[in-house]
């Protein structure tokens, strides 16, 4: 390789699987023509995280999956080295392709007892199968922030939880997963998002902890994968100005965080890969093209994920680098595409996917992550109802023929309602219609994972839940993310309360099950809510 074709093995630019004819061609020409590292892959461009502001419709394929392994064949076939094919799977293939596996959420996983983490593996060592079976070399995850801020709006639900401790352990459980069918991992996002408030895809969170403190807490669970020669590390587009002289800088531009804490201090010599460059809290920094690539090169990272000025960039870095810096992050690329077989002379092939051992896994999850938060006698109470004729089951932003209700429904027969929208508050004699009932099974529906608008239950819903709470023996069972409790009123008031974290069939039938045999909840809150 020229110096100029080992500096395009840094570049991994985005590519959508449901790009149009021309934007693959274009991305062919750039890697005839640059000898790019690797590729990024995301569904659509209308569904990359920084263009949700723009409200673009996000076109749904079902044949997504296949397109993309033709793609992963045709990109490769381009290629004059090798290409690492990565993608954000942090709960698998369905995080970006629609008709594929999805597992629990990491939040999910942090709930089930220590006892069962070899659930963590299998759950690392199953998305890497399906990984695998596209073509995907590299999954950029599991995340290794510490879910410490309730008003985290974009780690949340996708971290192992609060406890430094778990967090390490499940993370090097999932990765462990992955390594064992030879797919690359990543720990995200260094040195820590979880205590933030902002969305890096829009703006620049700032930690105010000094080292001392990240010591301590944010920087544990890395420190644990590098002790674990965790294959490579993502920077974090967030600034720690206690590292930085008191600039708010992004830990991505910066060598203080890079090379004299992560490298330096920490012992760490893998593979280190900036965040998304494409992202508002670095991309509108520079005016000119290829500035951002090389100050993100310069400060450390090995790897330029979604990286928007290939060309640009790599004549920035011919012009600045030195060869022994060069060498190195190439060194640090090859062996882990060696390691992911890249090189081989014949692959193992891959086995497309099975929707009957996710589904099997899924369930042996839920049925060990169910979180009783309040008991008072849930059963004998609902039982005691449906005898006197005083019971009704209320689902809330899902229809009445939910996986929950049908499962309760022959041990458990009552009438039931559905509010799946405001409107049906409105719309409805549903009021009246309870007003007989003095016992309510309510089941919540979460309607998204982020705390956005308060995860979109609208306000007069929440307020209706209240009054019921106030005035009706209520059970309340939550598919979603347990955030939504801080955003429920009268909580208090309610006769109990089970998290069930996701809302999979198999997660509401393992629900359905737990309360018709009265059984304790194996699961615990993975995080702090206020509130209850």
């Amino acid at each position: 390789m020229t110096l100029e074709q080992k500096i395009g093995q840094f570049f991994f630019p985005a590519v959508f699987i449901n790009d149009t004819e021309e934007n693959i061609q274009e991305m062919e020409q750039l890697i005839k023509e640059h000898n790019i590292g690797g590729l990024t892959f995301f569904h659509s461009r209308a569904s990359a995280a920084t263009n949700y502001e723009s409200k673009k419709k996000v076109e749904f394929n079902d044949n997504s999956y296949q397109r993309l392994k033709d793609l992963i064949v045709r990109y490769q076939k381009c290629a004059t080295t090798p290409l690492l094919m990565s993608i954000d799977a942090e709960w698998g293939l369905a995080m970006r392709v629609e008709k594929t596996p999805q597992y629990p959420y990491a939040i999910t996983l942090g709930a089930l007892p220590e006892r069962k983490i070899d659930l963590v593996y299998q759950v690392g060592k199953q998305i890497a199968l399906d990984l695998k079976s596209a073509g995907i070399h590299y999954n950029l995850a599991p995340l290794a922030d510490i879910n410490n801020n309730p008003d985290n709006p974009v780690i949340g639900y996708r971290s192992f939880g609060s406890n430094k401790e778990k967090v390490a352990q499940y993370a090097l459980e999932y990765l462990r997963g992955m390594s064992d069918v030879g797919i690359l991992g990543c720990l995200k996002h260094f040195p820590g998002h979880g205590n933030t408030n902002v969305d890096s895809h829009l703006g620049l969170p700032v930690l105010q902890e000094n080292l001392e403190e990240l010591l301590e807490n944010e920087l544990v669970p890395f420190i644990k994968g590098i002790e674990n020669q965790v294959d490579s590390i993502m920077i974090g587009h967030l600034a720690v100005p206690a590292l930085n002289d008191g600039k708010e800088t992004s830990a991505t531009l910066s060598k203080n965080i890079i090379e004299s804490l992560l490298r330096e201090r920490l012992g760490y010599d893998g593979l280190v890969i900036s965040d998304a460059l494409n992202m508002h809290s670095v991309s509108k920094l520079y005016d000119t093209k290829g500035q951002l690539e090389w100050e993100a090169f310069n400060a450390g990272n090995d790897v330029l994920c979604f990286a928007e000025n290939v060309a640009e960039g790599i004549q920035e870095i011919l012009k600045n680098a030195s060869q022994e810096r060069i060498e190195a992050s190439l060194n640090r690329i090859m062996k882990c595409k060696q390691k992911a077989g890249l090189f081989d002379a014949n692959p193992s092939p891959a086995v497309d996917f099975d929707f009957k051992v996710t589904s099997e896994l899924n369930r042996k999850i839920a049925d060990y992550c169910i979180t009783d938060l309040k008991d008072n006698n849930s059963s004998v109470v609902l039982f005691d109802a449906k005898n006197r004729e005083r019971l009704a089951k209320l689902s809330v932003y899902k229809p009445i023929d939910n996986p929950f209700f049908k499962t309760l429904g022959p041990i458990l027969p009552s009438p039931e309602y559905a509010i799946e929208n405001a409107n049906d508050l409105i719309d409805t004699t549903l009021i009246e219609d309870l007003k007989p009932f003095d016992t309510i099974l309510i089941s919540l529906f979460v309607p998204k994972a982020k705390p956005l608008n308060k995860f979109d239950l609208e306000d007069s819903v929440l307020e209706f839940l209240g009054q019921l709470f106030q005035t009706k023996k209520c059970i309340l069972y939550v598919f979603g993310n347990p955030y939504v409790l801080q955003v429920i009123p009268n909580l208090e008031h309610t006769n109990g309360i089970v998290e069930m974290y996701q809302d999979f069939v198999e997660f509401q039938e393992s629900a359905a099950e737990q309360l018709l045999e009265d059984k304790k909840g194996k699961g615990s809150l993975p995080v702090s809510i206020t509130g209850i």
